[in-house]
């Protein structure tokens, strides 16, 4: 199989999907590696070392859509990409489709088969693919949480940990899951005060069990999240919906409750965001201000630290890019059930029913065998 890594356009995207010693695993099994010129700088991976390990370096785009077979993303692509895409092509990628009609639609007409990591389904019947960057956007929210609470960044002017006479920050976590335990873990090493929101009992006296003392569980529902709002100077939205657009847990109307100066980090905001005020922003201009509230929502937070999320991702994706080269799709969605979950779209038909009911379009379910 020939198989292509474009360099990721999105703005201050600085992950790779492939790593050096992917290429040698992948070209010992017989296959074709495509890398495009200059595309690992961003991790600190040159050109030599993909060469070293038998890729081949090529200059554009172009020439990745092209030939590849299967093409190996980390972000969605973007309206540049969409023309250079073919019928019948793998794209295995996060997608995240619920969270833009456009992209759906154009990529639905592309005729490939998208294949979202973000969707894709452990044997326990967890997400193994979204779990290492929700591990390091969970971390991320925290360190920039610190940062835009600093005064000249608009914030409060809280410092996370407090001193000795003053307090510490009040953090408030929507959501107890990878994003929102990772963000916990960190917040509490920095001695902030620390509350976690789920719906989900079971998980919070997980979270009860494994959290130190300064980090106390709440069952999400609107009075505690009103009731929270009102104490927090730093607020994390970490929910997720396998597939589907996050549920919008705080209105605007809910920010007249909140401090001026305090920050909200919408983790969420791939899936279209937990907060109703939450607008995509980029690392260059990360935030805004509505009503006073410093607004996060970087849809990209893990492209900031590109080499320790490559290695991250790669980590766990490429055990099924060495599959899908070596077996084909339907041969590891037969062997793998996990896998067909990540199947979003297939032959120009929409197979993710969460995105099929959040845009209205037609459902046809993804038939291992076709």
């Amino acid at each position: 199989m020939q198989v292509g890594v474009p360099r990721e356009i999105k703005p201050d995207e600085y992950r790779i999907a492939m790593l050096p010693s992917g290429v040698d695993e992948l070209v010992r099994h017989g296959h074709r590696v495509l890398i495009e010129c200059g595309a690992g700088l961003g991790s600190g991976i040159t050109d030599e070392q993909y060469l070293e390990n038998g890729a081949e370096i090529v200059d554009g785009p172009a020439a990745i859509y092209g030939q590849a077979d299967l093409i190996v993303k980390v972000k969605e692509p973007l309206a540049a990409e969409w023309p250079l895409m073919r019928p019948g092509q793998l794209v295995f990628t996060y997608f995240h489709f619920a969270a833009s009609e456009e992209l759906t639609r154009n990529v639905l007409a592309t005729g490939v088969t998208a294949i979202a990591y973000e969707t894709l389904r452990g044997p326990r019947g967890d997400l193994p693919c979204l779990t290492p960057m929700s591990e390091v956007a969970g971390r991320m929210s925290i360190q920039e949480g610190a940062k835009y609470l600093e005064r000249p960044q608009e914030g409060r002017g809280i410092l996370l940990a407090g001193v000795p006479g003053v307090p510490p920050a009040h953090i408030t976590i929507l959501g107890g899951g990878v994003v929102g335990k990772n963000a916990a873990q960190i917040a509490a090493g920095f001695q902030a005060d620390v509350v976690i929101l789920d719906v989900n009992v079971d998980r919070l006296r997980y979270l009860e069990d494994i959290m130190p003392p300064n980090v106390n569980t709440l069952f999400s529902d609107r009075h505690n999240i009103r009731e929270q709002l009102q104490l927090a100077d730093l607020v994390i939205g970490a929910v997720l919906i396998e597939g589907a657009r996050a549920p919008v847990l705080v209105s605007r109307d809910d920010l007249k409750l909140m401090k001026p100066g305090a920050v909200i980090i919408d983790v969420a905001v791939d899936q279209g965001g937990c907060i109703e005020t939450t607008r995509p922003t980029t690392h260059s201009r990360p935030t805004y201000l509505v009503d006073g509230i410093v607004h996060y929502c970087v849809t990209n937070m893990p492209g900031a630290v590109g080499r320790t999320s490559s290695y991250a991702l790669c980590n766990v994706t490429f055990p099924y890019v060495l599959k899908l080269a070596n077996h084909g799709l339907q041969a590891v969605c037969v062997s793998n059930p996990g896998f067909a979950h990540a199947v979003n779209m297939h032959h120009g038909q929409l197979t993710n029913k969460a995105v099929a009911d959040t845009f209205s379009l037609p459902f046809v379910e993804f038939t291992k065998t076709a």
